[in-house]
């Protein structure tokens, strides 16, 4: 395998932030990460400094600073809707656990949603994954896909177009 080293900013960030994520294990909530340049972070707080590595300080470097406190809601669509970003923050990075299953199963599902949720959640070919989006100002992104049944840092997919949507709902929490 002739591998080609990872040297843009935003992509080291992402993969930063899913291996992050992926120590916690599954079953987590969505967590949300601003990002911002690392030299610019360091000029603010410089004592962080010494927690860095020479991968840290490289130039266009970026910082993945997790947001707490992110609310609890079942519509990602409002969550996101409701986000925007100092202009100290370069970028975003949010990654959320998703259940996928073959277009067929989606067929003759309970009109309730718990019902539909459950019946989905017991569907033989059922796949959990969790997707880490991160998204730029200047409108760059790339998406990492990591799936619970091949679950290694070797595993993770990443691609530009892997969850249009919501690469689109994170540039969206840049646009005044």
């Amino acid at each position: 395998m002739n591998a080609q080293p990872v040297i843009d900013p935003l992509a080291i960030a992402a993969l930063d932030t899913e291996r992050h994520v992926a120590a916690a294990g599954w079953d987590q909530p969505a967590r949300l990460f601003a990002l911002v340049r690392t030299s610019d972070l360091l000029e603010r707080e410089p004592q962080l400094r010494d927690q860095m590595g020479p991968a840290d300080l490289a130039d266009g470097a970026l910082t993945a600073v997790e947001q707490e406190g992110l609310p609890t809601t079942t519509s990602l669509e409002t969550l996101l809707g409701r986000l925007a970003w100092p202009d100290e923050v370069d970028g975003c990075a949010f990654a959320i656990e998703r259940m996928v299953v073959p277009p067929e199963a989606e067929r003759d599902l309970p009109t309730r949603g718990d019902e539909a949720v459950d019946h989905l959640a017991g569907h033989p070919d059922r796949k959990d994954v969790r997707l880490v989006v991160a998204v730029l100002r200047d409108g760059s992104s790339i998406c990492l896909l990591r799936q619970r049944d091949h679950d290694s840092d070797d595993a993770v997919a990443t691609g530009k177009d892997i969850a249009p949507g919501l690469v689109e709902a994170l540039k969206a929490t840049f646009e005044d």
